[in-house]
């Protein structure tokens, strides 16, 4: 994958991800940034997400072909291009007109799966309309039923290929930038996927109601009734631990991702990194597995492969990239992280997915000292 360069903001490259948050911050209104960037608590899972990707080293071996480094892939049977999706983030026009549009254009571009969010500013079936990629579709469940039924009907109907049941957010935590900017958000944009109006013609109102019903006594009983409404395939996100994640394959779920909410669920919940390995153990190949949160390197993506990770989400990075550019921003942040991807794979002498695995990865020295991991290479 060739790295394509966005002229972006004041006229400069971006050549890494994090040029994109410098870049985007002046461009979106405060209190929308602080929604966005933000965690819940003190922030410090949101923190931890990021520092954990450093708390591996790569062991790399030499002389091997890396002429081509083959990224492709596939997501519940679906080709992907490479192994970096696009997380689902709600409200992707406070940051771009184009909102999910610009995203699923970019996605598409790239070759990337794109997993669209119940609180879309854009109708799901909209959406589909110009996705060139695959597309999943994330799902809150709500008190009344019959909400969530009809956008899994929507959704199929629609050609969207998975379901992504968010199963770490019964209730939502307290978000400190938010509670003290009292965000809203601005007038005319509101989650589009609902045919009620807000009581009050505001979109903010709306939006604070539909979150209100989610249904926080959704249990694992209730995913035999969410399976009988649809043929598609039934992904879990948010699952931390290795008896949830046996459990959900118990039951025959597809596919679970690794996730703490991108640190704006429980604040001092495990790193969805450090999960990782159990979770991969607990499934024991029954279901794929990918992970969200904190990833901005393709070395990152690398080290959750390593883990035992099928793909990446990222979310955040894109809005940065939708913010500065609209879709080529989105593309290009994908394309980056894509092109940082294939070069640590040749240097680290890995052709393909298939070779990048544990024996890849080592503690980082400091880690391993203070007793937070074994000594040597990681088990297979």
């Amino acid at each position: 994958m060739s790295e394509v360069n966005s002229p972006g903001s004041g006229g400069r490259s971006k050549v890494t991800v994090d040029d994109y948050h410098a870049a985007a911050r002046p461009l979106v209104e405060p209190s929308a940034w602080d929604y966005i960037d933000g965690g819940s608590g003190d922030e410090a899972t949101l923190r931890e997400n990021l520092a954990g990707y450093r708390h591996y080293r790569l062991r790399p071996r030499v002389l091997v072909d890396v002429s081509r480094c083959d990224m492709r892939t596939t997501l519940l049977g679906s080709p992907v291009a490479l192994p970096i999706a696009v997380a689902p983030t709600a409200f992707h026009g406070l940051v771009t007109p184009e909102a999910e549009l610009a995203c699923a254009r970019a996605a598409g571009e790239v070759g990337a799966l794109m997993v669209v969010s119940t609180f879309a500013t854009t109708r799901l079936e909209d959406i589909a309309r110009v996705a060139r990629g695959p597309l999943w579709m994330q799902l809150y469940v709500f008190r009344d039923r019959a909400v969530s039924e009809d956008l899994v009907k929507r959704a199929e109907a629609a050609g969207y290929q998975a379901l992504v049941v968010t199963v770490d957010a019964p209730v939502q935590a307290r978000r400190a930038r938010d509670l003290r900017n009292t965000f809203a958000l601005p007038p005319g944009l509101a989650p589009a996927n609902f045919a009620e109006g807000p009581a009050d013609g505001s979109s903010t109102e709306l939006a604070h109601r539909v979150a209100g019903r989610i249904d926080p006594a959704f249990t694992w009983d209730d995913l035999a009734w969410l399976g009988s409404l649809t043929r598609l395939p039934i992904v879990l996100k948010g699952i931390l631990t290795s008896e949830d994640a046996a459990r959900a394959a118990e039951l025959g779920v597809a596919g679970i991702v690794v996730s703490n909410h991108g640190g704006r669920q429980l604040d001092g919940a495990v790193t969805a990194l450090d999960a990782l390995p159990e979770v991969v153990s607990a499934v024991a190949g029954r279901c794929e597995v990918l992970i969200d949160g904190g990833v901005r390197r393709g070395s990152d993506a690398m080290v959750a492969l390593a883990l035992g990770a099928r793909a990446v989400l990222v979310g955040r990075p894109v809005l940065w990239g939708m913010a500065v550019s609209g879709a080529e921003g989105a593309r290009d942040v994908l394309s980056i992280l894509g092109a940082e991807l294939e070069t640590a794979m040749a240097l680290c002498g890995r052709p393909d997915l298939a070779s990048v695995d544990a024996s890849l990865l080592r503690p980082a020295p400091w880690r391993t000292a203070s007793g937070i991991a074994g000594d040597g290479i990681l088990p297979g």
